[in-house]
């Protein structure tokens, strides 16, 4: 594994003690809000609440020991989150002054300020990173049958109190000379002031695309290299008595994220929306809403980074410029807000009564104005340079009527999604590790080249990160938690192969290529609707031309009733009852989708007359059009009739020839 893997599962993580920081958050700014000015001291509830919070923030150490030796553990078992606590435990205890003085035979007061400090974050992961490994290690060890009790998980915690004995002896050396080192790299941007912020905040930004910004905000956010800033200003008034935090200051790390999370990246996506193509606006709008919505309220910017970030560097580029540039404007006026977790609407509200937060309602207008600079110069450079942003070039079908999932075998849903997502990154075979962040399905393979990132977005991902050859990162959004662990489930019920795409060469097909003696038919699709055909290449949605969702033809219906073109049943009815899945007998996936486009309908035109899980025969009524109304508001009633899994069979046959076809009538023949 080389170092950009390792320091990829530990940004990784990080993520699990950091998630603790909005119960924090939440906690403390309702404390002052209840009691801004006594910090507790005046209000009972207050100093509840208040407590409750800095519970967590002065045990971030021992939670980021816990946390990092529990997410690194390759099984995610308790008893890795246990040796990071034994661990943590020991070294506390053995590089406290006290005990620093007792071996070194001199005074408390003459050993070094660096053992005040050892309860921090830094020295936390560094813990957590040594028991994790300790852990995937040795964690299954047998002992001999005497000592059997002991093997396993049970060994480990005990190992790990002996070499943190070792860790001990080499932290009395080497601490005091890292934590110098650390005081003076803190300073050095300190000193900086308000261009130091600005500057962290643009390697912040350039960091994300490979996962490493965790480790950079913890030299600024937490106390290794004494700045600290979530923690002191989430002690608000406390803080300030303590004098730990100085108005004004102490936030400036965090503050100016707020503009940029809340307004400027809203305003990239609203760029994006009006620079896609006509065709492509409704799916577009969608997902730029969605994103957008998710930055504003919870600071959640991924979902809108990524959707640009590979697709147009020089756009996340000029992002990472104004993050730092509108993070140096709030710290140089002073206007300051903090947040627990991400600089969202919610972490701005809660944040707004505590003492250290100067100005904040400031950060407002400044964000005003980051939106419309966003717009115009997220704008202006795409249509400048025709980068290929979101809607703009072939679009994925991600998100958009094309949406369809391959076969899994009768799973629900969110295992059938997993069970795809494991196909498409080459099989259970490729894979070597499943895990997740807030967003990104984090994996280690076997070969990152057989990922199939076609097929990914035809599943709903929004972009595939190849970090080397056995690591990968998919961006599945806000359920990507939720998905690795359905993958985990679905790989241990048994073998899962890899996906395929179709590729059938549109003019010589396997059909033509081979005998008919080579060739057997198994399925004659029967037309669903009376209308006029049209060829797949010709659907005005590249999606379906150019044969990603699979192969068939189309037909621009003239009567008002939907029937089944085969017998087998009801996998999937779309919300918006625009199109529907069924499964053959034979294991053909046939998709009947009725218009281009007409998701954005919400359903109007359409009655549906059949459910999901539902049999059906040739020749069953499937839905209901009201055509007056579709073809005055869909773009197009062309409607494709596809075998979605034509990977699965040898080729297909057109039997209906040009013009107009009845219901009922042969459309093609698939062959095996």
């Amino acid at each position: 594994m080389n170092i950009l893997t390792y320091l990829q599962q530990i940004g990784r993580a990080l993520m699990v003690p950091v998630a603790t920081l909005p119960a924090a958050a939440i906690l403390l700014g309702i404390g002052y809000w209840i009691d801004p000015t006594g910090w507790g001291a005046d209000n009972k509830m207050a100093a509840l609440f208040i407590s409750s919070g800095k519970a967590i923030l002065d045990n971030m150490a021992i939670l980021f020991a816990i946390g990092i030796a529990y997410g690194m553990s390759k099984d995610k078992d308790g008893a890795a989150a246990l040796t990071g606590l034994v661990g943590f435990m020991v070294v506390m205890k053995l590089c406290s002054p006290e005990v620093i003085a007792m071996i070194e035979g001199i005074p408390v007061a003459d050993v070094p300020v660096a053992f005040n400090k050892i309860n921090n974050q830094f020295i936390g992961i560094l813990i957590g990173v040594i028991s994790a490994e300790l852990y995937n290690r040795y964690s299954n060890v047998e002992l001999p049958l005497a000592l059997s009790f002991f093997s396993g998980r049970r060994l480990v915690p005990i190992l790990n109190s002996f070499l943190m004995i070792l860790l001990s002896f080499i932290l009395i050396f080497v601490w005091p000379v890292i934590y110098d080192w650390l005081v003076v790299f803190g300073e050095s941007i300190t000193s900086l002031g308000s261009v130091g912020a600005g500057l962290y905040a643009f390697f912040n930004r350039l960091l994300i695309p490979l996962g490493l910004h965790h480790a950079l905000n913890s030299v600024f956010w937490f106390d290794v290299a004494g700045i600290n800033d979530i923690p002191n200003f989430l002690g608000g008034g406390k803080s300030i008595a303590e004098g730990t935090a100085i108005p004004g200051i102490t936030g400036r790390y965090q503050a100016g994220f707020f503009p940029i999370m809340m307004f400027g990246l809203p305003g990239a996506a609203l760029a994006i929306y009006h620079c896609a193509r006509p065709e492509n606006k409704a799916m577009v709008g969608g997902i730029m809403l969605a994103g957008a919505f998710a930055a504003f309220f919870t600071g959640i910017t991924e979902p809108l980074e990524f959707s640009f970030m590979f697709v147009a560097p020089v756009l996340y580029f000029l992002h990472a410029i104004m993050t730092g540039i509108s993070v140096y404007i709030a710290a140089a006026m002073h206007w300051i807000a903090g947040f627990g977790f991400s600089a969202g609407f919610i972490d701005l509200f809660l944040s707004s009564r505590n003492p250290l937060a100067v100005h904040w309602y400031m950060l407002i207008p400044q964000g005003l104005v980051f939106f419309c600079i966003y717009y115009v110069v997220f704008r202006f450079t795409i249509k400048k340079f025709n980068l290929m942003t979101l809607g703009r070039e072939l679009p994925s079908s991600a998100g958009t009527d094309a949406d369809i999932k391959l076969n899994a075998g009768g799973k629900n849903d969110i295992q059938e999604e997993a069970y795809n997502y494991v196909a498409a990154i080459g099989g259970s075979a490729n894979l070597i590790n499943i895990d997740s962040c807030i967003t990104r399905l984090r994996l280690s393979v076997k070969d990152s080249s057989l990922v199939n990132e076609r097929v990914t977005k035809r599943l709903g991902a929004s972009g595939v990160i190849r970090l080397n050859k056995g690591s990968v990162q998919i961006i599945v959004g806000m359920r990507a938690e939720l998905i690795a662990s359905a993958m985990k489930d679905v790989i241990a019920k048994g073998p899962i192969a890899a996906a395929t795409e179709n590729d059938i060469p549109e003019s010589d097909t396997p059909v033509e290529k081979k005998s008919t003696q080579e060739n057997k038919e198994i399925l004659t699709l029967l037309a669903p609707v009376t209308g006029e055909l049209v060829k797949l290449e010709d659907v005005p949605d590249e999606a379906f031309s150019s044969k990603l969702v699979g192969d068939g033809i189309a037909i621009k219906p003239i009567s008002e009733t939907v029937f089944s073109p085969v017998t087998g049943t009801v996998v999937k009815v779309f919300d918006t009852n625009h199109a529907l899945c069924i499964e053959a007998d034979n294991g053909a996936e046939v998709i009947v989708h009725m218009g281009i486009d007409t998701v954005s309908l919400g359903g109007r035109g359409f009655e549906c007359l059949v459910k999901e899980g539902m049999k059906v025969k040739t020749g069953t009524a499937l839905l209901k059009l009201d055509l007056d109304y579709l073809n005055y508001h869909a773009k197009s009633m062309i409607s494709p009739v596809i075998i979605s899994n034509i990977d699965n069979y040898s080729g297909i046959r057109m039997i209906a020839e040009e013009g107009v076809i009845a219901t009922g009538a042969d459309l093609f023949q698939i062959y095996k």
